[in-house]
């Protein structure tokens, strides 16, 4: 094979459109990722991804814009996950697995009454393939403000995954962050809902930060790591989808879930250095 046949998908206007948007969505997830893998929240990337479903469909059903719903029906069961547990003995992992699995079936029994054209499978898995210059817009108007919430507040994101008590006792606002990070967390699951659907958006929101903290011994480079491994992991999967004749979206889950396997058997973890430079 020469080295033209393997720059050939980089020359297609809709694998540009595709690479584009795979590194849109890549540095956002990775970026909440760290957090989430530190604060413990796996299972909220999940809950939220499939908790969407009844909100593009009751949105789709008012004539509202698709990403309203899908971020109003995200942070409902985020927040709603959370007052559940100050407010009663479930533990949040309980919680949140009730919330996700009852409001994705509500999704899904929504979609078979309500009369839409929004075919199913690509709510669920994405039409990354399918995307339009408009769609790299809209994406690009709602990650960016999820960067620079994480950009301008990681400091703080982190004493608050770390210690929510001595983030208080510092004078942060710990509310504020809980709820940012939780709107964030929202923002970047719709806007990666197109390319990716709404099932593989959970692979991005761990895998980047899970192997980034076996590699490395601080926060601010498994920021720095989970980025260029997310970014690396989208485009080397959209580059290998097109010679293997597969699906963009799971080729990319398949690339990060290889680098995780690599980064466990070969990578290291320092939890406590990372937890020192919280604090400092």
């Amino acid at each position: 094979m020469s080295v033209a046949d393997l720059l050939f998908p980089f020359q297609i206007d809709f694998l540009q459109y595709a690479f584009l948007a795979g590194a849109l969505i890549a540095v956002p997830c990775a970026l909440l990722s760290c957090f989430l893998v530190l604060k413990g929240w796996s299972l909220m990337g999940d809950a939220v991804s499939h908790a969407v479903l009844p909100g593009i469909v009751l949105a789709y059903a008012a004539g509202l814009p698709l990403a309203l719903g899908a971020f109003a029906a995200g942070l409902f069961c985020a927040a709603g996950s959370g007052f559940l547990k100050n407010n009663s003995r479930i533990a949040q992992d309980t919680a949140m697995g009730v919330a996700f699995a009852g409001m994705f079936a509500l999704g899904i029994v929504l979609h078979a009454k309500v009369r839409s054209a929004l075919h199913l499978d690509h709510i669920l898995f994405g039409d990354l393939l399918g995307l339009a210059p408009g769609d790299l817009v809209e994406i690009a108007a709602i990650v960016v403000p999820v960067l620079l919430f994480v950009v301008l507040s990681w400091r703080s994101l982190l004493l608050h995954s770390f210690d929510t008590v001595q983030a208080r006792v510092s004078g942060l606002p710990v509310r504020l962050l809980h709820y940012g990070l939780l709107a964030a967390l929202s923002a970047a699951i719709v806007a990666s809902m197109q390319a990716v659907g709404i099932i593989l958006v959970v692979a991005l929101l761990i895998a980047p930060g899970a192997t980034a903290f076996l590699l490395v011994r601080s926060f601010g480079r498994m920021l720095v790591v989970a980025a260029s491994f997310a970014l690396l992991a989208s485009t080397l999967g959209i580059w290998l989808s097109v010679f293997l004749d597969s699906a963009p979206a799971p080729t990319i889950v398949l690339v990060m879930s290889a680098g995780w396997i690599l980064a466990l058997l070969f990578g290291r973890r320092a939890p406590r250095e990372m937890e020192a430079e919280a604090a400092t």
